[in-house]
This record gives C-alpha cells, sequence and structure tokens, in this order.
C-alpha cells in the first residue's frame, strides 16, 4: 500500500484511490460442460475477467483446463483465446499441496505458465487436515523469487488445515516475508470448514485483510441446509467484507467459485448457469459501488 505524502500543518493528507475490484468468474461453475461454452457464457454474462477453473467435459470426458505439466505456450494460448472474447484472465489454481511430492516442480510450472498467460496470479492450498508448516514456508519462501522474477502472485486461500482460517494463512505468510505469497480470502470455506457463523468470520478477515491480494468469492447458510451457495444467497455479508480493503489502490480479483442458489437444483442446461452468473456479477457490482462512495476516515 501506498504512503500518505507528507502534508504541511493545517492541509488534509490525500485519501487513498479506490481499490480496483476486478470482479471474475471462474470456468468451475460450467464444469460439466466444455471449456468453450463457459467461456462464450462468462462472456454474456458481462464479465470482464475470467479465473481458470480445473476440469471441463470435453466430448464426454473430464479434461483438464491447464494440466500442471503444460508447456508455458499451451497457457498462452489459453490466454489469447479468453482475450479474444474479451476476457482478461486473472488467476489460475495451482491444483497441488505443500505437502504433495511433486509441490515445487508443479509449482515451478504453474508459474511459468502464468507468465506465458500474463496472468497475475496462481490460487494455491493445501489439504483441508494437518499439514507440515515448515515445509509450507521453506517450500514458499523458495518459490517467491521464482514468482517475482515472473511477475506472478502466490496467493494462499482457507482450506482447512493449517489454513482453516485467514488469519492462519496470514500468519504463514508473515513468516514466509516474500512479497509475492500472499493471502486470497475465502469467506464460504472458513463458514463451512469450521462451522461458525457470518459474524465470527468476518472478525477472522479482519485479522489477515492486510495480507489479502484477492478473493474466491463463495457465500454459505447454516439454514435451512448447511451448503455454500453464490455471492448474496449466503449469511456473509460482502459490504462489511469488501469495505476493509476498498480503498487499497491495487488491483483486487473478485472470482466467483460458486454462484449457485441454495437449496434447489443446479441448472442442468448452460444457459441456466449463465443466468446464475450475470446475477453474481451484479450483486458484486453493486456492492463494490456502495463500499467504495464512503472514503474511510484519514489518520
Amino acid at each position: 500500500m501506498a504512503a500518505f505524502s507528507s502534508v504541511s500543518e493545517g492541509q488534509a493528507p490525500a485519501a487513498m484511490p479506490p481499490t480496483q475490484f476486478q470482479i471474475a468468474c471462474m470456468t468451475l461453475p460450467y464444469s460439466q460442460f466444455p471449456l468453450e461454452r463457459a467461456l462464450t457464457g462468462l462472456q454474456t454474462a458481462g464479465y470482464r475477467f475470467v479465473a481458470w477453473g480445473t476440469t471441463h467435459m470435453e466430448n464426454g470426458q473430464r479434461v483438464p483446463v491447464m494440466p500442471a505439466d503444460a508447456p508455458p505456450e499451451r497457457a498462452a494460448e489459453l490466454a489469447r483465446r479468453c482475450r479474444d472474447l474479451g476476457l482478461e484472465p486473472i488467476m489460475m489454481f495451482s491444483g497441488v499441496s505443500p505437502d504433495a511430492a511433486n509441490h515445487l516442480d508443479v509449482m515451478r510450472t504453474r508459474i511459468r505458465q502464468a507468465a506465458a498467460a500474463r496472468m497475475p496470479q496462481v490460487l494455491c492450498f493445501g489439504g483441508t487436515r494437518g499439514g507440515d508448516r515448515p515445509r509450507w514456508i521453506e517450500h514458499y519462501r523458495q518459490l517467491g523469487p521464482i514468482a517475482r522474477e515472473n511477475n506472478v502472485l502466490l496467493v494462499i486461500k482457507p482450506h482447512g488445515g493449517l489454513t482453516a482460517r485467514g488469519a492462519m494463512a496470514a500468519e504463514i505468510v508473515r513468516e514466509v516475508n516474500d512479497e509475492n505469497v500472499r493471502v486470497n480470502y475465502d469467506s464460504g470455506n472458513v463458514m463451512d470448514y469450521l462451522r461458525i457463523d457470518a459474524a465470527a468470520t468476518l472478525a477472522d478477515f479482519q485479522r489477515c485483510s492486510g495480507e489479502v491480494r484477492s478473493f474466491c468469492i463463495k457465500d454459505h447458510r447454516q439454514l435451512p441446509r448447511d451448503e455454500d451457495c453464490g455471492p448474496g444467497l449466503g449469511e456473509i455479508d460482502h459490504y462489511r467484507l469488501l469495505q476493509p480493503v476498498a480503498f487499497t489502490g491495487r488491483p483486487m480479483p473478485l472470482a466467483c467459485e460458486n454462484i449457485f442458489a441454495p437449496l434447489v437444483p443446479r441448472p442442468m442446461r448452460p444457459e441456466g448457469v449463465d443466468a446464475l452468473a450475470r446475477r453474481a456479477r451484479e450483486y458484486l457490482e453493486l456492492v463494490v459501488q456502495g463500499v467504495q462512495t464512503v472514503q474511510p476516515p484519514r489518520p
């Protein structure tokens, strides 16, 4: 975050510029359909940014969006296809835990793929239980300089285990102490894995917000049924969630991971997913507009 410039006595300090929230949708909600249909669906739903999901159904087979061993040129080609549709790629999954034997090798490839795609962030996470914390610290200390050389940010999301809370992910990031290793916040995961309410989740976010550089946007309901859902359809107050980071001056992806409605069946046709994707985008646009109408208190 940029520092305030010095001011003469009686002169008000300059206000921080608004965060450049980048409202995106992952291709993940379209995983039962081909990747191309996901991209065209997000285009028609009005998105300008896209995050690559994990797999899609292609001719009756489940196919990775970007295999872990794919050459960087393949990522560059997929990024070109996205940009041809007016979609700027901003995030991809690492697909590997720091506890995996091949973690460093896969992450080096992911960083090269992201760099070739001119994609700013790689989304990282561990297992939902346990984890070797010293190994995590050692690995991310090795990966941070590689990410920096490639102009890529590694962001660690809450995912149970060592990162059950955003505050726990932030503690890892602070110990790694590298500007290219930061936190992605997933409020739905925190509510879901810890079985805590929305107020406790927002309190957790306050403890890590300074390290957050992006969000996996999903909501969560505990009643009438415990389940993840799309933003604005659960119990998270996204105004309270985004307000602490509304004026950082940084680009900050808001990547929708779950856009579905609670209680009702998921759409069987891609047009139904398109409609939910549009609803999620419009909701987040209203929230961003709202939280950035009120400047934070000046120091």
